[in-house]
């Protein structure tokens, strides 16, 4: 792809219309897609088998290094980009989930690794020959409170000794790399993100130290149960300032909740479009069953929700890349988009009735997809309690 990056002001009109630019953009996404239809969906989620050839197709494209600057290899991209890249994965049909990993989990290494590691990692991952799609933070006992995690990290001359347990860590049978979160020093109650490191962990040399115990989810994102034990890393592979791994993963927040909203708003496009169509078609007692309000009106309501929250997703993404603030929007985005799309799909299987419980027809896998977002990568309840307090000022709720 030899799409540009947009340079253009928040405020100005061209986020009113899409640009040439990011329609050339969608059509490179919508021409790979293309040669994976339903069936190729379908066949892996019965199997819960991950989308190699998939993720091969995007990475031959160069569309998993969009984030990844032009000197590293990559497109040099900014988020409203990527943001549509993955949308457009979704509202074809697939599932853009191993796609958003590869793509900006790269972002904490960009943005906080030193110059050594950029330029040893950064060029693999943007060409796909490294892969980087697994996040090591959550922790059965801490669940979203992070700060209360107790996977440690303990210096021992060049190298540090690891051990813990991670949970719902995704796609780490098919990573070479995976970001690790661990405690470099205790927790201090008066400061508890304090003491919280990064690293880069090479599972290609973990050996026995890393175990897996593969979860079966309702959906097929292959999800794993990480235990650690003993797991020994060079020094150099800690990313940033020992004890500041917290701040560090919060910079690539944001960003993940743009990406996610982009995603639902994908899913809940094509649940509008395959539900409005099916309802045009579909004939029952003489007449098509979209012209009863019970069934229109749903999937018009529907479409109205995926629409507003693309507006503020495109909004954040705007701030987010012209080095704004962008916080609130970038959680309000995710926020609406989840419920519009969890919107989108409850309409969607009303309409379709009885073939909305189908595989055939594609409705209950995308279903089961996008009802995740609701609760990650972070609880819609979260995201309310960061708007009451951070935007509206009212009490600490947790």
């Amino acid at each position: 792809m030899t799409v540009a990056p947009s340079t253009a002001d928040p405020s100005t009109s061209e986020f009113l219309e899409e640009s040439p630019r990011l329609r050339e953009l969608r059509e490179g996404v919508r021409a790979v897609c293309g040669r994976f239809p339903g069936e190729y969906w379908r066949g892996l989620d019965a199997n819960r088998e991950y989308p190699e050839a998939f993720v091969q197709a995007m990475t031959g494209a160069g569309l998993l290094g969009a984030l990844i600057p032009r000197e590293f290899g990559g497109l040099g991209l900014g988020l409203s980009e990527a943001a549509v890249i993955l949308e457009e994965v979704n509202r074809q049909g697939g599932n853009a989930g191993p796609a958003h990993a590869q793509m900006y989990i790269m972002g904490t290494v960009l943005k906080h690794g030193s110059v050594e590691q950029k330029r040893r990692y950064l060029p693999g991952i943007a060409d796909g020959s490294l892969r980087l799609q697994a996040f090591g933070v959550t922790e059965p006992e801490a669940g979203t409170d992070t700060t209360r995690i107790t996977t440690t990290a303990t210096r021992n001359g060049d190298r540090y000794l690891i051990s813990g347990r991670k949970i719902y860590i995704s796609r780490v049978q098919h990573s070479d790399l995976m970001l690790l979160l661990a405690r470099t020093s205790p927790r201090d109650e008066a400061r508890p993100a304090n003491g919280l490191s990064v690293f880069l962990i090479d599972l290609r040399e973990a050996g026995e130290a890393i175990k897996l115990r593969r979860l079966r989810m309702l959906m097929n994102n292959e999800t794993n149960e990480v235990e650690i034990d003993g797991l020994e890393v060079p020094a150099e592979n800690l990313v940033g300032v020992e004890g500041q791994g917290f701040r560090q993963i919060i910079d690539g927040w944001n960003a993940e909740r743009i990406l996610i909203a982009a995603e639902c708003v994908g899913d809940g496009r094509w649940f509008v479009e395959r539900a409005a169509r099916y309802a045009t078609e579909r004939v029952v007692f003489g007449r098509p069953i979209g012209a009863n309000q019970g069934v229109q009106f749903p999937i018009a309501a529907a479409h109205a929700q995926v629409e507003a929250a693309d507006l503020v997703r495109q909004r954040a993404s705007a701030r987010f890349d012209a080095g704004l603030p962008c916080g609130p929007d970038a959680n309000l985005a995710k926020y609406l988009a989840a419920e519009a799309s969890w919107a989108a799909a409850n309409a969607c299987v009303d309409t379709f009735g009885g073939n909305g419980f189908n595989s055939d027809y594609d409705v209950e896998r995308k279903f089961r997809e996008t009802r995740l977002y609701r609760v990650a990568p972070i609880s819609n309840n979260l995201v309310l309690a960061y708007i009451g307090q951070r935007v509206l000022g009212m009490p600490r709720s947790y």
